[in-house]
């Protein structure tokens, strides 16, 4: 039985190489947002704005309990998944956790073309954008830094650099 996490920022990979990987290891892949949307019938951002973040957390949190009970499984969480409740504690429980590590300038780049999707993100400027990526990371550490295992996620541009980063994965967690 397998159970892995995948946490990180907003724009570190996630899904890209969550969907990657559990498609060549013949793992079950979850996007913890798609799977939200999916059994409320509503986007991320109308849940926030509907319940406020700390409504939407107590529901994200219901959702990761879960979807950590399956089997043979990669879980993609939201960036801010880990950094609520026990959270984090929890998901080094029931299974591997792997920080997804990005520099600021490679989330830049992925973020600012979906930014209006995103509720923590929406109407901010390029600096404003920047600056909320450094300080989000800078809060965010002390979370994502009990993950059991980091990955560089920095190339996942095409697909030769996700087959590779597949392939490296593979190799860390020894699967």
């Amino acid at each position: 039985m397998k159970r892995i996490f995948l946490i990180g920022y907003m724009g570190a990979g996630k899904t890209t190489l969550g969907k990657a990987f559990s498609k060549i290891k013949g793992l079950e892949f979850i996007d913890l947002d798609w799977y939200i949307e999916s059994r409320f019938h509503k986007t991320i951002p109308q849940l926030f704005s509907e319940r406020g973040e700390d409504g939407f957390r107590e529901l994200e949190k219901r959702m990761l309990h879960e979807v950590a009970d399956f089997e043979d499984v990669v879980i993609s969480t939201g960036g801010g998944t880990p950094c609520h409740f026990d959270n984090m504690d929890y998901m080094n429980k029931q299974g591997e956790t792997v920080l997804l590590e990005a520099k600021p300038e490679v989330l830049f780049n992925r973020l600012k073309i979906s930014k209006n999707q995103r509720p923590l993100l929406a109407h901010k400027s390029d600096e404003d954008l920047m600056n909320a990526i450094k300080e989000g990371m800078t809060s965010r550490a002390v979370f994502y830094s009990k993950a059991m295992f980091r990955f560089p996620s920095d190339e996942l541009e095409s697909k030769e650099q996700i087959a590779d980063s597949v392939q490296k994965l593979s190799e860390l967690l020894n699967i």
